[in-house]
């Protein structure tokens, strides 16, 4: 007979609730020193924290059809509406089947020399301010997400778009706000949050309209764009409801827009840092780019496969650091995780960044270690001990290319500059949709002979 996850003492109990408020991620990290599975009350809301691999296989596969998309997320339709992050069901399915095409290995394979490209006007952007003068490194990695997003999977420039990541920030604030006051608060309220809300969904509102508007006309007189853009404007028309079509195109390219560069922006932050503060790494990276990408040449596809301690790098920043640190669902039916019972409606919640850390998972969980993404240890390791795409039917529809970004703009940036964090600069995590870097990433830079 099934039984319910225990719960935090009592003592325990208001530290949680006010962390749920102020610090996300302490709220996570004490439910899991209590337990791998946790009961936490909010009133009439019952939050169930599972953080174990197999009750991650459970909740987010074996079992995916009855949960849907949680808290958090939920308070994100207010902009992201319908789109592939939030929808669910038969318009989720047919979302996927659109854009499936336009994430198919091969085709991302072949954008590799975009990637490449984009990664190397970086390496010129910021050889071009080296000096003393400190640059914020997070967000001209976030221009660069933003420019490979365009080139890539919306064939589309999104130069002057800049404005897209602050707004996506304000979205993500107001989700989190909503989250934390159970979406009591109406948007129309005259609080700083909600007058920024406003101004980032107009703003956003009105980019991808223009947006949508240059593509179509574009499209008109193409032949055979296989894009996601292109594919998502093509679905559109096919819609009966045509006011719904337009809506739902608005919903989705918004979406695509978000999960098409924050994400990888954020893993290329947090890789930046943690190479900056462990020198030795670096100099194994900068060794092994130089090796494969000898003569200042630039990566090719096939490279992905040959920079595999980059790569190692790189996976080990998303462990401490996951590009997507939470993953929120909602129980549609009763159900049993792990021998607990979870009751219809209850609030689940999959960790990510506490699995990662899990003491009985990992060896020195807090230390950064790239050696643990070696072959002969992967081998023996729970498949669902690392997430950092999530997992199950809605695992990261963009991996491949966030990988290939990633590895492609660390190897380059590590073999061509010196890049130094700031004194006093502490890396805090601000949990939004992904890990961002509260301030941002203050770095000097310095050419490498």
């Amino acid at each position: 007979m099934s039984v319910h996850p225990p719960g935090p003492p009592v003592r325990a109990l208001p530290g949680l609730l006010r962390k749920l408020a102020v610090d996300r991620l302490g709220m996570m990290r004490d439910a899991a020193r209590l337990s791998d599975a946790v009961r936490v009350s909010m009133g009439p809301k019952k939050l169930y924290v599972f953080n174990r691999p197999d009750y991650a296989k459970h909740v987010l596969a074996d079992n995916a059809a009855n949960y849907h998309k949680g808290i958090g997320l939920v308070e994100s339709r207010k902009v992201l509406g319908d789109g592939l992050l939030t929808s669910e069901g038969e318009l989720w399915r047919a979302q996927r089947r659109t854009v499936q095409p336009a994430f198919k290995p091969g085709r991302i394979a072949a954008q590799a020399g975009v990637v490449a490209e984009e990664a190397a006007r970086l390496v010129r952007l910021l050889r071009a301010r080296a000096g003393d003068t400190p640059v914020d490194v997070l967000h001209e990695v976030t221009g660069l997400t933003l420019g490979v997003l365009g080139r890539t999977l919306m064939d589309t420039p999104l130069d002057g778009y800049g404005g897209i990541a602050h707004a996506f920030e304000a979205v993500q604030d107001q989700a989190m706000f909503d989250m934390v006051t159970q979406g009591l608060v109406p948007t129309w309220a005259p609080f700083a949050t909600q007058r920024r809300f406003r101004r980032a969904r107009r703003e956003l509102v009105r980019t991808v309209d223009e947006l949508v508007a240059h593509r179509s006309a574009r499209l008109r007189e193409e032949d055979g764009a296989d894009d996601a853009f292109a594919r998502m404007i093509l679905a559109a028309g096919e819609r009966g409801d045509a006011a719904r079509g337009r809506r739902l195109l608005r919903e989705e390219l918004i979406t695509l827009l978000l999960a098409g560069h924050e994400t990888t922006a954020s893993t290329l932050g947090w890789t930046l840092l943690l190479l900056a503060r462990h020198p030795h790494v670096r100099d194994l990276v900068r060794e092994e780019a130089r090796s494969v990408l000898a003569g200042g040449r630039l990566p090719e596809a096939e490279d992905l496969h040959k920079l595999t301690y980059t790569t190692q790098v790189v996976q080990e920043a998303m462990r401490l650091y996951p590009p997507v640190w939470i993953l929120p669902r909602i129980a549609q039916g009763p159900d049993e995780v792990g021998g607990f019972g979870v009751p219809a409606g209850a609030d689940v919640l999959v960790c990510p960044y506490t699995l990662h850390r899990h003491p009985d998972l990992w060896d020195d969980p807090e230390r950064f270690r790239p050696d643990r993404f070696d072959a002969s240890q992967v081998a023996h390791r729970h498949r669902y001990a690392y997430i950092p795409f999530g997992a199950g039917p809605r695992f990261c529809i963009g991996s491949n290319l966030g990988m290939m970004e990633a590895v492609f703009v660390t190897a380059l940036l590590s073999r061509d500059l010196d890049l130094s964090v700031v004194p006093g600069h502490r890396g805090v995590a601000e949990p939004m949709m992904s890990l961002r870097m509260r301030g941002g990433l203050p770095m000097t830079i310095r050419p490498v002979e």
